[in-house]
């Protein structure tokens, strides 16, 4: 019998549901806040939102400050310049908006706020001393979990790598899903964050560290995304499905913050990192491939993912069903409106060895199902070019 040791991470307050967003000042004062920074994007920032959380912060008799400049992959000198803002600006906390670059630039901010040095020095696990200044992670979209996972990903521009952060320091202290803040989200982007959140959720499941509870959560992460994914990508404003969606990547987050990934975002962050392209787009189109090639490794596993995916697996073997998984995340993904490789999105053949290089030294490969050589990996990024 195997000796299976696990823990398990998330924010200790968590809130969901439409107004939510309301409690952001009142609760910064509990936690004994005076002047939190907003980190947030560009695009949030123009909408005028960042400006509205700010209101509701002032409200609450609080100074304020925002850094309007994470980039949708948020790298090195990006965390590095808001952090100068927040030092100069005297600010004592931080408070994310936005989607998974938002919350990962204000957690990098917020780790070398507390501990010094560069941003550099926390690759990998758990590198840091001191908790991160209190971080208050407001969610706009569903489907990176970031907000309440212990995960955050910084692009290196000089080796154009992104950097796997794994630490228990980077967990914010309190996470927000509001659903209202994610109904002028575009179907494009609706569908490649919940595709992220499916990927969460397989990659979990088929993980080397899942547990009965991180199999919970990411089971039930499964059962809702076929259903209210497509509704929410098909009317933005159908709340029914966006608050599914808050459920269903949070679940997909509590699952892939505990049990870790594979293969799919080992390779997703090469991608992001030297090409910079969307995360939520580089796992839906990574997925299929990582999974035919992980099948032998957990035929069982996927075949039960088949069911939850919502497909009649009934009189057929363990292998034909598990197959019916792929067949059912290429049909979503198509349905979506989310197909096609990386050839066209401007990935170079001369660049793959290199890609699966550093795919192999990612954090997120470790717990991969199955443990692929050097050629393999070349082969599944061959295969989605």
């Amino acid at each position: 019998m195997t000796n299976h040791t696990s823990e398990f991470f998330m924010p200790s307050v968590n809130l969901f549901g439409q107004g939510k967003v309301k409690e952001v000042g009142p609760r910064l004062v509990g936690i004994g806040c005076k002047k939190p920074l907003i980190v947030t994007d560009e695009g949030l920032h123009k909408l005028g939102l960042s400006e509205e959380i700010a209101s509701i912060i002032r409200e609450a008799g609080l100074q304020v400050e925002i850094f309007p400049k994470a980039q949708p992959n948020p790298t090195d000198q990006n965390v590095e310049e808001g952090l100068k803002v927040y030092n100069d600006s005297k600010c004592d906390s931080i408070v994310s908006l936005g989607g998974g670059s938002a919350h990962d630039a204000a957690k990098g901010i917020a780790l070398v706020a507390a501990n010094g040095g560069k941003i550099h020095d926390y690759e990998g696990v758990d590198q840091s001393q001191n908790p991160i200044v209190p971080l208050v992670a407001i969610n706009t979209t569903a489907g990176t979990a970031s907000e309440m996972t212990r995960f955050t990903i910084i692009t290196d521009t000089t080796r154009k790598v992104k950097m796997a952060i794994v630490d228990k320091h980077v967990t914010p202290l309190l996470s927000i899903n509001d659903p209202v803040l994610m109904v002028k989200m575009p179907p494009f982007l609706t569908a490649a964050t919940g595709l992220d959140a499916l990927t969460h959720s397989i990659e979990s499941y088929v993980s080397t560290a899942a547990t009965p509870i991180t199999d919970a959560c990411a089971i039930q992460a499964m059962k809702i995304i076929p259903e209210f994914l497509p509704r929410a990508v098909a009317n933005g404003e159908d709340m029914e499905a966006r608050e599914k969606m808050v459920y269903a990547q949070f679940l997909a987050g509590m699952a892939f913050n505990n049990a870790n990934l594979g293969y799919v975002h080992a390779i997703a962050h090469q991608f992001g990192g030297f090409y910079n392209l969307p995360h939520g787009l580089c796992n839906a189109l990574l997925l299929p491939h990582v999974c035919r090639f992980n099948l032998i490794a957990r035929t069982k596993r996927y075949a039960e993912i088949a069911e939850f995916l919502g497909e009649n697996t009934y009189g057929l073997s363990t292998r034909d069903a598990a197959e019916l998984a792929i067949d059912a995340i290429v049909r979503l993904s198509s349905d979506l409106g989310v197909s096609g490789g990386f050839k066209a999105m401007g990935a170079k053949e001369e660049d793959i060895e290199t890609l699966a290089k550093n795919a192999m030294k990612d954090a997120t490969a470790v717990t991969n199902p199955r443990r692929p050589k050097l050629e393999e990996v070349i082969q599944i990024i061959t295969n989605a070019m």
